[in-house]
């Protein structure tokens, strides 16, 4: 067996998933995490529930955890960085600040786990008044209110009567630059309508959106239940402002259904945000040489038949790094870039 750990940037779902597979197959990994705790964004962004199944984030997460900690094989640097990377024949120099403290791993491969940062909504535009109102907020926002098991209005701390979604923020938009589709932000409202209508019984609850996009079985795990179980209203529409008048929100725009103009009164706006490549995928795809795409992800070679091998041999990347992923996908894409990593290093053994 070779004797160089695969170094694994990121200790979410991916960097994770990707670390077990690596350990269980008998190898070393080293995973680099900045912050203090594993887990990723269902963690640090304190998520209530996952998409789809409504599995409770940190049990789901913290048996994760539990999968790789305390094993021989597996070194996990937590609140730790990756500053520089040097390429020794066919090894990676790597070194890793924590605390101030620098030290060098030379891993035989890499994997990139960096993940993906939220859209903010008042970074481009202030169409939708996220910093101007205080019942404006964003999905990881009514997350960490599911979390605490507390839905209310952030202006007074009253438990909302109207609370609506506002689709493909940041996603599917020219104007800036984010042409493409997110891929979960469809999912994660129906589920948190559920999840409202549960803990907020008489609150109506919409959701207006461009078109829905719920992909294998979401449809029918929460789509149709958010509707037909839950009551919550689906309106096809365009929402173009959000002004205050007096103590409530108005949702300006057109209901492009019927053909019209709408003008409907919220308590709370949700605004489902997108996903965008984070300043780790950022960075570490600069330090390690990886080609990106025009969106700042990491671009993968041979399209859909290669999903995680990078530009750079010897370095892999998997989850939201390569783009808009859900936990599925970052947990299968993290398996594949784990085999990958240990074919490069036995085939590296075998020519060597």
């Amino acid at each position: 067996m070779p004797d160089r750990p695969i170094l694994i940037v990121g200790g979410g779902p991916a960097g994770m998933e990707a670390a077990r597979g690596i350990a269980d197959l008998g190898y070393s990994a080293v995973v680099v995490e900045q912050k203090s705790t594993l887990g990723g964004t269902p963690v640090h962004s304190n998520y209530a529930a996952l998409t789809p199944d409504f599995r409770d984030a940190s049990e789901a997460m913290g048996a994760m955890a539990a999968a790789i900690e305390n094993r021989d094989t597996v070194d996990i640097r937590l609140d730790s960085t990756v500053t520089a990377c040097e390429r020794r024949g066919d090894d990676f120099a790597v070194t890793v600040e924590t605390g101030g403290t620098a030290s060098e791993v030379v891993a035989g491969a890499v994997i990139l786990a960096t993940g993906f940062r939220h859209f903010d909504p008042g970074r481009e535009t202030q169409q939708y008044g996220y910093y101007e109102h205080d019942d404006v907020i964003t999905l990881c926002d009514l997350e960490k209110m599911l979390k605490a098991g507390k839905v209310v209005r952030p202006s007074n701390g009253e438990p909302p009567k109207r609370l609506c979604f506002i689709q493909c923020v940041g996603s599917r938009d020219r104007q800036i630059g984010n042409e493409y589709c997110s891929k979960v932000c469809c999912g994660v409202a129906a589920k948190e309508s559920i999840e409202v209508r549960k803990m907020v019984p008489d609150c109506k609850t919409f959701i207006f959106y461009i078109d829905m996009r719920m992909y294998g079985y979401w449809e029918n795990e929460i789509y149709w239940p958010s509707q037909e179980k839950y009551k919550v209203n689906y309106v096809k529409g365009i929402a173009t402002e959000i002004v205050k008048k007096g103590d409530h929100l108005i949702v300006r725009g057109e209901d492009t259904t019927m053909g019209r103009p709408m003008e409907v009164p919220m308590d709370i706006v949700v605004l489902s945000v997108g996903m965008e490549a984070s300043d780790g995928t950022r960075a570490m795809a600069k330090l390690f040489g990886v080609e990106q795409n025009k969106y700042h992800f990491i671009e993968t070679i041979d399209g859909c038949m290669n999903t995680v091998t990078t530009s750079v041999d010897g370095v892999f990347a998997c989850g939201a790094a390569t783009g808009p992923a859900d936990i599925e996908d970052s947990v299968s894409s993290a398996s594949a870039a784990a085999m990958k990593a240990i074919a490069s290093l036995r085939a590296k053994a075998a020519a060597g």
